[in-house]
């Protein structure tokens, strides 16, 4: 599977991508997220892209696992490779959504990881 819940400490969710990431797997991945997210409160997000090939073919129109789970999330941070970040912001809605979102390569991991739980 491309996208899993690979922790959940605290107020961080991690959350793992590689590989080819399908529509299916994100959105069984954003099921689980936000079963979390109710049960727990509003979190933020660590989304750890390793090895990454893209997205599959398919339709991605469907917005509705990122709108259920909007008032849960209260900033995320993205940690993959530079050739990916331009589309990677985009796919996330950096720019469009209210809460902050900011990219970081995987040698600043802890920055990212300072950076998702600062106040």
């Amino acid at each position: 599977m491309s996208a899993t819940i690979a922790n959940n400490r605290g107020k961080v969710l991690t959350v793992k991508v590689c590989g080819k990431l399908t529509q299916p797997e994100l959105a069984s991945a954003q099921k689980q997220a936000l079963g979390i997210f109710q049960k727990e409160g509003a979190k933020r997000l660590l989304i750890l892209v390793e090895d990454f090939e893209g997205w599959g073919k398919g339709y991605w129109g469907d917005m509705s696992g990122q709108i259920s789970m909007e008032p849960f999330i209260e900033r995320m941070a993205i940690v993959g490779d530079r050739k990916w970040e331009g589309l990677a912001l985009l796919f996330v809605g950096k720019g469009v959504r209210r809460l902050a979102i900011e990219y970081f390569p995987p040698s600043d991991l802890a920055k990212a990881q300072e950076w998702v739980t600062q106040e």
